[in-house]
């Protein structure tokens, strides 16, 4: 089982778009320490949205099609499942 995930920092008030075939659990712990990384700026992401995916290619197909819409607005409509 692979994801797509949509991860927020309430202190940056920004959202970081990635996919795993790891648990999400475990991916947002890597997130969530300290490295050189955009996520390792801070330590308070928080899963906001995730889709399944079947296979791994599934799912980078859909995180290369959800970050190509640059869209502030468009990733909170899917968040909120508008």
């Amino acid at each position: 089982m692979c994801f797509i995930y949509i991860l927020h920092s309430h202190s940056k008030n920004k959202y970081y778009i990635g996919a795993t075939c790891d648990s999400i659990e475990s991916r947002l712990a890597k997130h969530n320490m300290k490295h050189s990384g955009y996520t390792g700026q801070t330590n308070d992401w928080t899963v906001a949205y995730f889709e399944k995916f079947e296979t791994k290619k599934e799912a980078f197909d859909r995180e290369k099609q959800v970050k190509g819409w640059k869209s502030k607005q468009r990733t909170l409509k899917l968040i909120n499942g508008d």
